[in-house]
């Protein structure tokens, strides 16, 4: 492949896969049951803080 063919693949299916990636990771926290593995992770810190 030349440095044209790759240029012109990025340009068209690079840019595809990266919009697809990009609102994948946008939309992954919104997912059903997200919210209480989002919680779980957040109080995660604290889970052996028995000393206050």
């Amino acid at each position: 492949m030349s440095y044209n063919d790759l240029r012109h693949l990025a340009d068209s299916w690079g840019l595809l896969v990266m919009t697809v990636v990009f609102l994948t990771l946008i939309a992954w926290p919104f997912r059903k049951g997200g919210r209480d593995r989002s919680d779980e992770a957040a109080k995660m810190i604290f889970r052996d803080d028995d000393h206050g």
